[in-house]
């Protein structure tokens, strides 16, 4: 996703890397305070290579992003006013975006990348941090949450859920509300199963007819509302890290959760959760508000605000609104 210039905005690129260590940081006495440079660099996390940028100023925010698989670049440039108030962090999780591939794909579980969150924390010398996951990122969110609490300022739990078997309860009422001959297409390419068709490069990921039909069609009202992206493209959203959503996901469609991700049963231990915490969603989004008004009721003093007119991607669809909601939450 292309990074954008903004007017009082200008991004400068630092070319250094950190590996498995801090960086600090150099300013210029004579740097403007409108200046805001990106650092990168990768952490090794107890042996895998976690990229991460960073910029703003003030207390860190380290942002998780959703797929899983995705990478942080679908934040960008939507977050970046966050930057004039805050320390932001975003990383590739493991597997993601930039950030090292694994051969042994078993290795890519929720509790894994909760620890090379914390190794991220720990070698950017973070302290005591906000933290904020989107989709499948606030699924990681949670369960940093309910270990490492104690090294949290706030939590910011954004379009996501507490436990996959209510989630595929969503999924099953989204496939029936489809018209029939939308979901008889989905059935048959699912019943035919998603992999392995096509020519070789395209065996090891749904095929363009799937991914139109089920990110196109059947998600589509549940991802924008008020301010569809006009860029957005189902067959381009397959440009993700496959061996890790099929791991994690599963293989047998968008509208069942069966991979790893079926140990998420959290709705039991979220009373766990002493942080200050702030819950989102959008009004028409993929995981409804009704799974966001259940984790605010768990959560001991938690905020809820549920953006109108947005699908699941609320900082698309109204994004002054979140930044307004997020900012006045850590301030």
């Amino acid at each position: 996703m292309k990074r954008i210039i903004l007017t009082a905005v200008i991004f400068m690129i630092a070319s250094s890397f950190a590996v498995g260590q801090t960086h600090s940081k150099t300013k210029s006495p004579s740097a403007s305070s409108s200046v805001y440079q990106i650092q990168q660099g990768f952490v090794n996390a107890n042996g895998v290579m976690i990229y991460y940028e960073e910029f703003g100023k003030g207390e860190p925010l380290m942002i998780v992003h959703g797929g899983p698989g995705a990478s942080h670049d679908y934040f960008l440039p939507y977050l970046v006013p966050l930057a004039k108030n805050n320390r932001l962090i975003f990383i590739d999780e493991r597997g993601s975006g930039q950030s090292e591939r694994l051969e042994d794909s078993t290795q890519y579980t929720v509790e894994n990348m909760v620890e090379d969150v914390e190794a991220v924390r720990k070698a950017l010398d973070l302290g005591k941090m906000s933290l904020l996951g989107h989709s499948y990122g606030g699924v990681l969110a949670q369960a940093y949450a309910l270990k490492y609490q104690q090294n949290l300022t706030h939590l910011i739990l954004c379009s996501t859920f507490p436990s996959t078997s209510q989630m595929n309860e969503v999924f099953k009422k989204m496939k029936e509300k489809m018209s029939p001959e939308l979901r008889a297409r989905i059935d048959k390419m699912e019943k035919a199963g998603l992999f392995g068709h096509g020519l070789p490069y395209e065996q090891n990921r749904y095929t363009n007819a799937y991914m139109i039909a089920a990110w196109g069609e059947g998600y589509f009202p549940y991802l924008y509302h008020h301010r569809p992206d006009p860029n957005y493209d189902p067959v381009a959203s397959g440009v993700m890290s496959w061996r890790l959503y099929r791991e994690m996901w599963g293989s047998d469609g968008e509208f069942v959760i069966d991979g790893n991700l079926k140990s998420v049963e959290y709705v039991d231990k979220l009373s766990t959760i002493k942080v200050p915490t702030l819950i989102t969603c959008g009004d028409h989004d993929e995981c409804p508000p009704s799974l966001a008004k259940e984790m605010h009721e768990k959560i001991a003093g938690a905020k809820l605000v549920i953006f109108p007119q947005s699908g699941h991607m609320t900082f698309v669809d109204q994004p002054d609104m979140f930044i307004r909601t997020v900012e006045e939450f850590l301030h």
